[in-house]
């Protein structure tokens, strides 16, 4: 379905709406411009509708067809709140350049003012439900015209959020255009990108490039890429952290870009590597049996890189610890890398001293790190890990908290989503 000034189209349509986007985008950017207080209400009646049950004929078959936890709702309806909205806006934008003019000596001074880009162009993520859905938020809160490309992997949630909100608040619905453009069609996405003042990119590299490739130079590109996460453990990690970071693993099945993907222990001892990843193997199965299984094909593909990994063992050096739906490869390297995802993670040595060294050559692919260590140690160790580019450093258990306020990757969005223009 296609989602065009407030309206549901057929799929069957996407030439004959594409041939007017334009037009219907320069006149919505003629017109009267979008204010934040527009956006907020109608976020907040949303997001207190569904929280009163009004649209628990929909979501709950949703929520239960997904596994997806009441828990991880309420995080993302917490996000559309009026307090949470408005907090964003402060902390992002700060003060509004309109309440202090640039002194020029010798001629009146320099008015400055906030616009939005323009018109911008998501490319979103299939790994959050809903995550759509918010990054066009963020456009509007900035004012923006926001063309969202659904992923191959949407359910239908950000459709479904976006539709409500232009009923809500009708003047939002020539800020939102909602498009179910495969990412073969090519012809149809660079009829988007032509529009499109900025593209704004959720994904890993291979999508990063192929917005690239759509961007025209003088277009601006905003990439919100697939990052990697990790723990970061010492001996005084007890097991209750350990026990927490286990229920963070089977709860994301590892698939958020804040999913912790293995264990980093703080020593060169292999037997103390060894000791610890028996012990989280222990704690990771006990979990693991409080969960929904993971998806099959999720399973279907670790099954495969383990048995493949056990095969070649004798020349790697890794030791596999499988059972129970999940597992834990020992390994004896410090390399950063992706896990087999659905719990199934890898436990390695990095001394503390050894550890920038090790992470700078994974610049711009760094997020999140959760520090399982001694109270007196973890002053020390954030500032390490904050020095070797990691932009969250959290408990063992809170590595992919929702808390409204909080920055994408180390940036605030709304200033990419926005431009200062000075006038004399």
């Amino acid at each position: 379905m296609i989602l065009y000034r407030g309206e549901l189209h057929d799929d069957s349509e996407l030439s004959g709406l594409l041939g007017r986007l334009e037009s219907d985008c320069l006149a919505a950017l003629a017109g009267e411009p979008l204010t934040p207080e527009l956006v907020i209400a109608a976020c907040d009646s949303l997001a207190r509708d569904i929280a009163g049950g009004q649209f628990d004929h929909l979501l709950r078959p949703f929520l239960e067809a997904f596994s997806i936890p009441q828990s991880q709702l309420d995080a993302a309806l917490g996000l559309f709140t009026r307090e949470s909205l408005t907090r964003k806006l402060r902390l992002e934008l700060g003060e509004d350049p309109e309440s202090e003019d640039l002194p020029h000596p010798g001629f009146a001074p320099i008015r400055r003012r906030r616009y939005p880009l323009g018109v911008l162009l998501h490319i979103a993520a299939g790994n959050v439900d809903g995550l759509p859905a918010y990054s066009v938020v963020e456009g509007l809160l900035a004012g923006n015209i926001n063309l969202l490309k659904l992923p191959s992997m949407d359910h239908g949630a950000s459709l479904l959020l976006l539709h409500e909100l232009g009923e809500r608040q009708p003047r939002l619905k020539d800020f939102i255009y909602v498009f179910d453009v495969p990412s073969t069609d090519l012809a149809s996405l660079s009829a988007l990108a032509e529009v499109a003042d900025g593209i704004v990119v959720w994904g890993g590299d291979e999508a990063v490039t192929a917005a690239r490739r759509l961007a025209a130079p003088n277009t601006k590109l905003i990439t919100w890429g697939h990052k990697l996460s990790f723990a970061y453990a010492t001996s005084a990690a007890t097991d209750g952290d350990l026990s927490a970071l286990a229920r963070h693993m089977c709860l994301t099945r590892q698939l958020l870009c804040s999913s912790c993907q293995g264990i980093f222990l703080d020593t060169e001892d292999m037997g103390a590597v060894e000791a610890l990843g028996e012990r989280f193997f222990t704690i990771l199965q006990a979990e693991n049996r409080r969960h929904p299984p993971a998806d099959i094909n999720l399973r279907a593909r670790a099954a495969l890189h383990l048995r493949t990994e056990e095969l070649e063992a004798h020349a790697s050096g890794r030791r596999i610890l499988r059972g129970g739906g999940v597992s834990v490869t020992v390994a004896p390297d410090s390399r950063l890398e992706l896990s087999w995802l659905g719990g199934n993670c890898w436990v390695k040595p990095l001394p503390r001293e050894k550890l920038l060294a090790a992470l700078k050559g994974q610049k711009g692919y760094l997020q999140t790190a959760g520090l399982l260590c001694a109270p007196e140690e973890r002053e020390e160790l954030t500032a390490l890990l904050a020095r070797a580019g990691l932009v969250r450093i959290t408990e063992a258990g809170e590595m992919s908290r929702t808390l409204p306020g909080e920055a994408h990757d180390g940036d605030y969005p709304l200033r990419a989503y926005s431009r200062i223009v000075e006038m004399a």
